[in-house]
């Protein structure tokens, strides 16, 4: 276990979780995607059913604590305190512990209530009961993920997620293929949902070998820290409990969209004039395809948020405040980069990747949701980045402030809308849209005063406008050029690297991103080689 060092800075922890996010999205598409194809979107949507009741009561369980292991952690770290990290790790491991026990037996004994009467959606009750194992292990496994990313060491924490993912998504894919077959999609989702209990235990078996591993390197900094001072357990519960409430509270507000779509979205639909059958398919075409598709790339700006939280506690800590800003700064320029692209690309090619992606599924249908999801991207991918540096300033609450605004006008817009039979289901994805729209917002004038950052209107925000337009145009004509003469399949894959590329080349081009902000990025010097080798960039 090494104590952070330059190495260990903000932008190397985004890349190596960055990193591993790939892997995990890839092992994510190999398991939704064959899913959702092996128990179709009656069985996806008893699955989304449980697993957003799952992830609130995850959230309860755990939300804030990992943040606030990492964000205590990093401060007495900072100060040499390795005496006092380890003590806050060890009580906040036992909190979780019992936490998770606590929520796993509400969620076992109360699964039939919940799906009956709360959610209308009772066939989705082995589903709900597969997934409330989890609540035992993810808590504690949560524990420790937070304490590595306290000492900054990400590579641990990306280490472990690949290991759940990649339980999760063998074993729950093989367990959905053979009970579906065997006994339909009600068991067939409990099989493919059962997944996540798999890889979290293996997760944290890793994890907790990891600790043991460090044993005799741990023993060394705590018998030579600095700053210690002895605490009352009591004291430290209540110093925990103090970072960890707010933070749990902004930390649900997230899962409570997807609660709002799973409560509202079937009942509104059958107010409109549907089934409950063919409510459920469309809230598993939305929450099961469409949604999935648009928190991919989620994967580098949940790793910039995870950074951010110990850089900028770290820089407070010290008083070092440029640096703080200076770390905030280039997180927002580089979550621009990433999801505005993202956005602008998948809706130029909705209906094509979603016909790629589920062919058994009507291509128009589910693309025109993902299409009018895409702007979610960007807002949510914002968000990651503006609670990083808000929970790293200390402001847990602005968070739970922001999300409780924007879940209010989810409500209302996902309420009033999903029940107009020619909206239906679109609905609750413009509520979702409008949901992370608000709270961005509300986060970005914030952090913006409270730092007094001054972002330039050309850099930040038209040439990368600029630059997403032109691409949204050149795959979009590309793909209608050649899916004249070939199919579906090759035509959206060059569209997608034809837009990929004129992203890249005018971004440099138009001076979108300077030499200076790729030669601060890990392994900078190297792609800028690259760059000028390729004659993307001058000089």
């Amino acid at each position: 276990m090494k104590v952070s060092n330059k190495k260990n800075s903000f932008l190397m922890g985004t890349l190596i979780l960055g990193a591993a996010g790939v892997i995990i999205k890839i092992l994510g598409a190999i398991f939704r995607i064959p899913l959702a194809n092996f128990i179709g979107a009656e069985g996806m949507g008893y699955y989304q059913t449980a697993y957003p009741v799952y992830a609130l009561f995850l959230t309860l369980a755990t939300a804030g604590f990992p943040t606030a292991i990492a964000k205590l952690v990093s401060e007495q770290v900072a100060l040499g305190n390795h005496k006092g990290a380890n003590e806050i790790f060890k009580i906040t491991h036992l909190m979780l512990f019992v936490t998770g026990l606590v929520t796993f037996l509400i969620l076992f004994i109360g699964a039939d209530n919940i799906v009956t009467n709360v959610q209308h959606n009772p066939n989705a009750l082995t589903a709900m009961k597969a997934i409330a194992p989890a609540l035992l292990i993810v808590p504690s496994m949560s524990a420790y993920r937070g304490y590595y990313q306290g000492y900054q060491q990400m590579s641990r924490i990306a280490i472990s997620q690949i290991i759940e993912q990649i339980f999760r998504v063998f074993l729950g894919l093989a367990l959905a293929f053979i009970l579906m077959k065997q006994f339909g999609p009600k068991i067939g989702a409990a099989g493919g949902i059962s997944g996540a209990t798999i890889g979290a235990f293996a997760s944290f078996i890793f994890l907790m070998l990891v600790y043991f591993k460090d044993s005799k390197q741990r023993k060394y900094l705590i018998e030579n820290s600095t700053g210690y001072v002895k605490q009352d357990t009591s004291t430290i519960i209540l110093n925990i409990v103090r970072v960890v409430i707010p933070i749990s509270i902004g930390a649900c507000v997230m899962p409570l969209v997807n609660v709002v779509d799973s409560v509202i979205v079937i009942a509104r639909l059958k107010a409109a004039g549907f089934t409950t059958l063919a409510a459920n398919s469309l809230l598993g075409q939305l929450t099961g395809m469409a949604m999935p598709i648009i928190v991919m790339p989620m994967i580098f700006t949940t790793a910039i948020g995870m950074s951010l939280v110990p850089a900028i506690s770290e820089s407070y800590t010290l008083k070092k405040f440029n640096e703080a800003r200076h770390n905030a700064k280039m997180a927002f320029k580089i979550t621009l980069l990433l999801v505005l692209p993202c956005a602008f690309g998948l809706a130029s090619l909705a209906q094509p990747i979603m016909g790629l992606l589920f062919p058994k599924q009507s291509a128009e249908v589910v693309g025109l949701i993902l299409f009018t999801l895409s702007p979610a991207c960007i807002f949510l991918g914002l968000l990651y980045t503006f609670n990083g540096i808000l929970q790293g300033m200390g402001k847990p609450m602005i968070p739970v402030y922001a999300l409780l605004c924007g879940i209010a006008g989810k409500i209302v817009i996902s309420y009033t809308l999903t029940a107009i039979p020619s909206i239906n289901i679109l609905g609750s994805a413009f509520g979702t849209v409008a949901s992370y729209l608000i709270a961005a917002i509300f986060e970005y004038i914030y952090i913006k005063r409270a730092l007094s950052i001054q972002f330039n209107l050309m850099d930040y925000f038209i040439k990368p406008l600029i630059t997403v337009m032109l691409m949204f145009l050149g795959a979009r004509y590309t793909y209608i050029g050649l899916s004249m003469f070939l199919g579906n399949k090759i035509s959206t894959l060059f569209a997608i690297i034809v837009g990929g590329i004129i992203y890249v080349v005018v971004i440099i081009g138009i001076g979108g991103i300077t030499q200076e902000e790729i030669l601060a990025m890990p392994k900078g010097r190297s792609i800028l080689a690259k760059l000028k080798k390729l004659k993307l960039v001058r000089g």
